[in-house]
């Protein structure tokens, strides 16, 4: 049984038979197991783990955290090279890629990978997001 891809933008006067967010929008990780192997789907998150092991031939797997848990992407040599800057640099990143299930695991395959710290010092800035005040914490 083969399953559909969804097309990134459905048309807004049919009913959308695919119940997750689609790039641009992003799916957050406790909702990872709505759409079907392979589909296209954008998660963002905190990075909180990155691994390069030797015996790996370049891949890298990053371990992202949003409010609702944790997603696993593997970036593979020849995007790395493309979005190095991101992945190294980047305390908080969004990836676009494919969805792919093995053993109860469930990963992306990167296929573009974004720096959005600058959206967390968006967060301290004075009159930014949530009006934060960083010198009025205690």
């Amino acid at each position: 049984m083969s399953e559909e891809t969804p097309p990134p933008f459905p048309d807004p006067r049919q009913p959308d038979p695919y119940p997750w967010p689609r790039p641009p929008a992003c799916l957050p990780a406790d909702m990872l197991d709505l759409p079907p192997q392979g589909a296209r789907v954008t998660v963002a998150g905190l990075v909180i783990l990155r691994q390069r092991p030797g015996t790996a031939k370049g891949v890298i797997f990053v371990t992202l955290e949003d409010e609702t848990g944790v997603v696993n992407v593997i970036v593979w040599r020849k995007l790395y090279e493309q979005f190095r800057r991101a992945v190294i640099a980047g305390r908080m990143l969004r990836v676009t890629g494919r969805l792919q299930r093995e053993n109860e695991v469930t990963h992306i395959i990167a296929e573009h990978v974004e720096d959005i710290s600058a959206m967390l010092d968006d967060l301290l800035r004075a009159g930014g997001p949530g009006e934060v005040d960083p010198l009025a914490l205690p």
